[in-house]
């Protein structure tokens, strides 16, 4: 397996990455971008678009903003209402895997921004049987949240003729450089079919014998074309217009808002996808089972890019991290009401072959790791210095006793008050 010169990812990346002539990614050949753009160029093309969809005649809201319990949406909103002077619907796709610090965070934003806010919550024991599907089918417990998301937006967008959706970072151009800045991508139907569905139709897990109807799919639909060319729904991605880096803007976040951060067991990063159980759980550890890397790669593979951490260093945390067994894969079995061999027949039939083998003794082992790299012949040559802006994770003080945090919130709190900060009321 080829690894990158520069970072740690791997050339096998589920959202497909290219190496150059000198083993450098195309992701950190992109990101390489943030230092050259002129931002305040990029800011002035953004505040011009903000501009065409504030104060429309007959509506009340001037865009939609997808929302969760991370600390990236608090700033999102912060920057759309408060630095442009807009006034955004906050909508939130419940993913039902909600923590109990992920309900505070999300009930804070709501309160402390003072926005409206939409959810939409599916029947669980209709999630539990995609969850169910997507699981057999094509190794993912989390198609319905990436498939969810999105649509929820769009269909919003539709009905109540708010044209702008405003995204934070595009996580395809921010971790593989899928596009560049300059390309200015955009929210479109075909992204949300070949990477939130990963190619998967919702009408394609539908399964009868399991009581999964195409009525109930149709939660998970996107509009249709000709729907769309009337709404003229428009998707925009905040990543493309300021220069994103999500430790520091989260970390400003904390201080104006009071955004609640957590430890997390397959990752060093407190701060992004705590209002989940399994993000970084679960199914980061699928992910590691599939492809042999997991979110610690990520979150290394960004701090090296912005000069705030040695390849090394990086990968003696992804040493430490990415083959931890997480603690949530019993909440998620006892939810799924799945054996740990039952899950495991599934996600082997999805490893990739071009990393795991089976070894004499009939047991996945990896073929390689980035380990095996550190000496490769063009590290010299890609590195960056890793000491320009060394940054510690801030670890905030708990409302609750985090340890108590075992089991799904679906419903909590929908605002926070200065006497009550539960995450459930009672």
């Amino acid at each position: 397996m080829k690894f990158c010169q520069r970072c740690v990812y791997p050339e096998n990346h589920p959202l497909y990455l290219l190496l150059d002539e000198k083993g450098i990614c195309s992701g950190c050949r992109v990101h390489e971008e943030k230092d050259s753009l002129d931002w305040s160029v990029r800011e002035e093309d953004l505040i011009q678009t903000l501009e065409l969809y504030k104060n429309r005649s007959g509506s009340f809201y001037d865009c939609i903003i997808p929302v969760l319990g991370d600390g990236d949406s608090f700033f999102v909103v912060d920057q759309l209402k408060y630095k442009y002077a807009m006034n955004p619907l906050l909508i939130t796709y419940n993913i039902h895997f909600n923590t109990k610090i992920g309900i505070r965070n999300l009930a804070r934003l709501i309160s402390k921004t003072d926005c409206d806010h939409l959810m939409f919550t599916i029947s669980p024991m209709t999630v539990k049987k995609v969850v169910r599907e997507s699981l057999k089918n094509f190794g993912d417990i989390y198609w319905h949240i990436t498939a969810g998301i999105q649509s929820f937006a769009v269909t919003v967008s539709k009905r109540l003729e708010i044209p702008l959706i405003v995204w934070g970072v595009n996580g395809w151009l921010d971790q593989v450089g899928q596009f560049s800045h300059e390309d200015s991508v955009e929210m479109t139907k075909k992204v949300w079919k070949e990477h939130n569905l990963r190619n998967w139709s919702p009408f394609d897990l539908i399964n009868e014998k399991e009581g999964l109807t195409k009525q109930m799919m149709k939660a998970f639909m996107y509009p249709e074309d000709d729907e769309l060319e009337q709404s003229r729904t428009r998707g925009i991605y905040l990543g493309n217009f300021i220069r994103w880096d999500s430790q520091i803007q989260i970390e400003k976040m904390i201080t104006k808002y009071g955004y609640e951060t957590a430890k997390e067991e397959r990752t060093f990063n407190r701060y992004e996808t705590i209002n989940c159980h399994h993000n970084s759980g679960v199914h980061d550890y699928i992910k590691f089972l599939k492809y042999g890397f997991g979110k610690v790669s990520d979150h290394v593979s960004r701090e090296i890019r912005l000069k705030r951490m040695t390849r090394e260093e990086g990968v003696s945390l992804v040493e430490q991290y990415q083959t931890k067994k997480p603690s949530d894969l019993s909440i998620f079995l006892e939810w799924i009401e799945m054996t740990e061999e039952e899950f495991m027949k599934y996600i082997n039939l999805h490893r990739d072959l071009d990393i795991w083998e089976l070894n004499g003794e009939n047991e996945w082992k990896l073929k390689d790791s980035i380990s095996n790299h550190l000496n490769d012949e063009w590290v010299e040559q890609a590195r960056l210095d890793g000491t320009l802006d060394r940054r510690e994770y801030l670890q905030t003080m708990s409302l609750e006793d985090p340890n108590n945090d075992n089991e799904y919130v679906l419903m909590g709190r929908s605002y926070m008050d200065e006497n009550d900060f539960r995450a459930v009321k009672g």
